[in-house]
């Protein structure tokens, strides 16, 4: 029986890249000698520290370009709350998304569900499992998808005829 899985991934290489990237530049520009900003990535979190709250929003918009550089999606980022850590100092953690949540996969099998497309949906983990007896059923449930889940990219992988 023909199915996909449909997944929320960021390619974590790329990621990591972008972030290399984003500190030699924080390193190089100008603006930023002799202050705090920095940005580092431990696991799935990046950390930017920063004096001020507009020195931490520059560091974001370098790290939303690098990102676009690299073809990796900014909606995977899900930005945290500005800290204040020691001295006049401020940091924001974010988290780099990977897996459906429990809520958006509910709301995909019931889009899915909803449709009236001869296919089902099945919630696998951080995954969703979507099988039917046709090619062009499963081509029209991603097409669904991404025209009605957008605020997260979601992927479509391990197709199976």
């Amino acid at each position: 029986m023909p199915s996909f899985d449909t997944v929320c991934e960021a390619d974590i290489v790329e990621v990591k890249n972008a972030v290399d990237n984003s500190a030699k530049e924080i390193a190089t520009r100008f603006d930023f000698k002799g202050t705090a900003a920095s940005i580092e990535i431990k696991d799935k979190d990046i950390t930017l520290i920063g004096d001020a709250d507009f020195q931490i929003a520059q560091i974001e918009d370098i790290l939303r370009s690098k990102l676009t550089k690299r073809s990796v999606d900014v909606r995977f980022l899900d930005m945290g709350d500005l800290q204040k850590i020691g001295g006049d100092k401020v940091k924001r953690v974010i988290k780099v998304r990977n897996g459906i949540e429990t809520e958006l996969s509910k709301k995909i099998q019931r889009l899915i569900k909803d449709s009236k497309l001869k296919v089902q949906a099945a919630i696998q983990g951080d995954a969703v499992r979507v099988t039917g007896a046709k090619r062009d059923d499963l081509q029209a449930a991603m097409a669904l998808l991404r025209k009605d889940v957008t605020d997260v990219p979601l992927s479509f992988n391990n197709f199976r005829d």
